[in-house]
């Protein structure tokens, strides 16, 4: 089973930026999809973006294109997500995903969640 843990969240201004990252256990995952959900307080988990295995395609939920990035390094088995422009609303826990679908909104497993919160 794979295994996932974030790092990289806190607390930060509105305007700020943070960069996660999600260190996967095996190197497996450089032939797997990687993503980020987040789940706010009171809201469903949603998607926020996902990368393929070879980082050729992405996919971004609207409100938060263009401010964040997703790249990954598959020599280190690892995702990131650089956020820019960050707004309140973008409080929430952050979870990175892996899975083998070719949709960049579908994983298997998950990590525990980094949590960030930004402050106006």
């Amino acid at each position: 089973q794979v295994q996932l843990v974030e790092s990289g969240g806190g607390l930060v201004q509105a305007g700020g930026s943070l960069r996660l990252s999600c260190a996967a256990s095996e190197r497996t995952v450089s032939t797997y999809a990687m993503g980020w959900f987040r789940q706010a307080p009171g809201k469903e988990r949603e998607f926020v973006a996902g990368i393929s295995w070879s980082g050729g395609r992405t996919d971004y939920t609207d409100s938060v294109q263009g401010r964040f990035t997703i790249s990954r390094d598959n020599a280190k088995n690892t995702v990131y997500l650089q956020m820019n422009s960050l707004k309140p609303e973008d409080t929430a826990v952050y979870y990175c995903a892996v899975g083998r679908s070719f949709n960049l909104r579908a994983y298997q497993y998950w990590g525990p969640g980094t949590r960030v919160t930004v402050s106006s």
